[in-house]
């Protein structure tokens, strides 16, 4: 889915020899995730004591009036022991008529948006049985959607819908949550006959039924997860092209527009094929390669994966390729829960960056990355979203989208390139996950197997801690040949990176990577000319603020500076951190948008140094304020959020 959205410290000394490094042996701590999960479980949705083996949607909808009356038929097996009852989630004012089971009526009950159905006998583990529900009604809409009866920009129907993370069981009986796929599902649409009803996997049929209405037969013969499964029906221009993926053998690649949108994105549609053929080389075969791939155009900001079908409510670069990427990120591979949500999101959203570089070069994923990078800056809290209760923080932009994507771009940093897209090809196929669902855990094992070292450090400080490394940085020569260069860490939690400097010395630039593994940690390195200066992560592989000062009386560039206020967005209270590399007179101020002044912060002489200041907002009303420092001449204004 893509939305159109001081303290004192102990001084470890290490001698260095320049271009080389060891990977690095940790101490396995406590992980994080395991701290976590065990306080921040919800009552999941879905009856944990069945396996869903299938479904079978056979639906009619109708527009003027808008309504649904239809079945599902759901085959199921007990999981660990013997069950004669199990329930579905389903929106309590839609009517269930009968749930009918090898012809004979089940006895069933409705609360709390669940059907609490008994079965005709005991089923044991593993003994598969089924049940038909037949069922009416005016689906409701929930989160991003779940179901929408709406109109074209034309005034023509359409309906659609868009079930992740809750809405499944808005508009259909279901075990709602994506721990469970079904091995494949069958869903029939009867509608208008002048509409086109659009849905996952292959349509088998189209039959005319004689009284202005069409069945159109879909089926989805690959592993699906509940909310991947989706509806889109209007009056579409159908555009086909093809992917042909060998010699001899091609996939359909079907696209369903608004007829008054199909012209403006054509061109857009066409890069679909494009980026196949990049994403396959990439992460392997296209996923449901015996099927299809596609665009349902619907009436929602942005757009969602449906499996081999994404929907789409706008047509760009961008979005087509997070779409599609997704195909092997979030629907072959499926997150278990929405707390590792970054598996599906912050997948699509770096693969929009690689196929910027296969298209534009190296300059263009920079661009792409540091975009990402500014907005990661602002995520609040880990990427393992805690509060799954709220859709707001399960797809909260900063974070999973952006800060997910920057993940990836790191390990990038940390594995080299070879070894990266061996582990993104690794885990797209590797049978413990590939069609089912998996956690940060399942990609980290992976991950690990591929590189061959131990990635703890940089899985549990990435998706498990909050915020990012705020570096100080000193540096100064020792003799004609030697550098000393100091890193403090002035955030809570210690973030082990390996981090790149680039040192230009009389005889050019060396650029070697030391293993930083401390809050104060000092290296002496031996070069083989004089040290003249020094970049710290110079081609910005690390999510990061950073400041870098010679202590030999010389500033290096940027020695002045303004950081990013943490939080941001924040309610009440912030924190605000600056450099300044001499002594001087220092204002920081605040303003709203109107550029008033609302408080002035600091207005006093200080000595150079890296400072920390804590802003209280008690007495302003949410909205978007400006901070503005200015010192010796320097003057560097940010921008900054309250939501109370």
């Amino acid at each position: 889915m893509k939305f159109a959205a001081v303290i004192l410290l102990l001084i470890l000394t290490t001698s260095v020899q320049a271009q080389q490094i060891e990977k690095p042996y940790l101490e396995k701590e406590k992980s994080h995730a395991e701290v976590l999960s065990k306080s921040s479980q919800i009552n999941y949705p879905g009856d944990e004591t069945i396996d869903i083996k299938y479904y079978k949607l056979d639906l009619k909808l109708t527009y003027s009036p808008n309504y649904l009356t239809g079945s599902v038929e759901v085959k199921a097996k007990p999981v660990q022991q013997a069950i004669n009852s199990f329930f579905l989630d389903l929106y309590n004012a839609l009517i269930v008529d009968s749930i009918i089971a090898e012809g004979n009526k089940l006895q069933f009950t409705r609360s709390n948006n669940k059907i609490f159905i008994t079965l005709n006998k005991t089923f044991s583990p593993d003994e598969e049985f089924s049940c038909i529900v037949y069922y009416r009604g005016i689906p409701r809409s929930t989160g991003l959607g779940s179901f929408q009866f709406g109109s074209t920009p034309e005034g023509h129907p359409a309906m659609y819908s868009l079930s992740e993370p809750y809405g499944s069981s808005d508009w259909w009986p279901v075990k709602d949550t994506p721990a469970d796929k079904a091995d494949s599902a069958d869903i029939w649409v009867t509608c208008s006959s002048d509409l086109i009803a659009v849905s996952n996997g292959l349509l088998i049929d189209v039959t005319n039924n004689g009284d202005a209405t069409k069945t159109y037969k879909w089926k989805a013969s690959y592993p699906i997860a509940q909310y991947l499964i989706s509806l889109a029906i209007s009056n579409y221009t159908e555009y086909k092209q093809y992917f042909r993926y060998s010699e001899s053998d091609s996939m359909p690649v079907v696209h369903y527009v608004y007829p008054e949108k199909f012209s403006s994105a054509k061109s857009f549609l066409d890069e679909t094929i494009t980026m196949l053929e990049v994403f396959s080389e990439k992460f392997g075969e296209y996923p449901f390669i015996k099927e299809k791939y596609g665009h349902a155009q619907f009436g929602w900001g942005g757009g969602m994966e449906h499996q081999t079908i994404s929907s789409m409510g706008a047509f760009n670069r961008a979005i087509i390729a997070h779409e599609l990427a997704h195909q092997w990120f979030g629907d072959k591979i499926t997150c278990r829960d929405w707390h590792h949500i970054w598996l599906n999101e912050g997948f699509a959203t770096y693969a929009e960056a690689l196929y910027d570089e296969a298209i534009g070069g190296k300059q263009a994923y920079q661009n792409n990355i540091f975009n990402e990078m500014n907005s990661a800056l602002n995520a609040d809290g880990t990427l393992y979203v805690q509060d799954i209760s709220n859709i707001n923080q399960i797809f909260n932009g900063s974070r999973t989208y952006s800060k997910g994507g920057v993940v990836l771009h790191m390990l990038r940093g940390i594995v080299g390139d070879e070894v990266f897209f061996d582990i993104l090809k690794t885990y797209a196929n590797h049978p413990s996950v590939a069609y089912g669902t998996a956690v940060t855990e399942d990609f980290q094992t992976i991950a690990e197997e591929v590189y061959g070292s131990s990635l703890e450090y940089f899985f549990n400080e990435w998706i498990y801690k909050p915020g990012f490394p705020r570096y100080s940085v000193s540096w100064k020569s020792l003799d004609q040949n030697e550098i000393s260069v100091r890193i403090l860490q002035l955030q809570s939690d210690l973030f082990i990176m390996p981090v790149q400097l680039k040192i230009n010395t009389a005889a050019g630039d060396t650029i070697i990577t030391i293993f930083n593994s401390e809050k104060d940690q000092t290296f002496n390195i031996i070069l083989n000319s004089k040290p003249l200066s020094l970049s710290f992560d110079p081609e910005k592989w690390i999510l990061k603020s950073a400041t870098v000062t010679s202590v030999e009386g010389e500033s290096a560039p940027n020695s002045f500076y303004l950081e990013q206020n943490y939080p941001n967005p924040f309610n009440n209270s912030t924190k605000i951190s600056f450099n300044i590399p001499q002594k001087g007179n220092v204002i920081l101020k605040v303003y709203d948008q109107l550029g008033s002044e609302v408080k002035t912060i600091i207005n006093e002489e200080l000595e150079s140094g890296k400072y920390t200041v804590d802003f209280s907002a008690d007495e302003l009303t949410s909205g978007i304020y400006y901070y503005s420092l200015k010192v010796n001449g320097f003057t560097q204004t940010r921008k900054m959020i309250l939501l109370k």
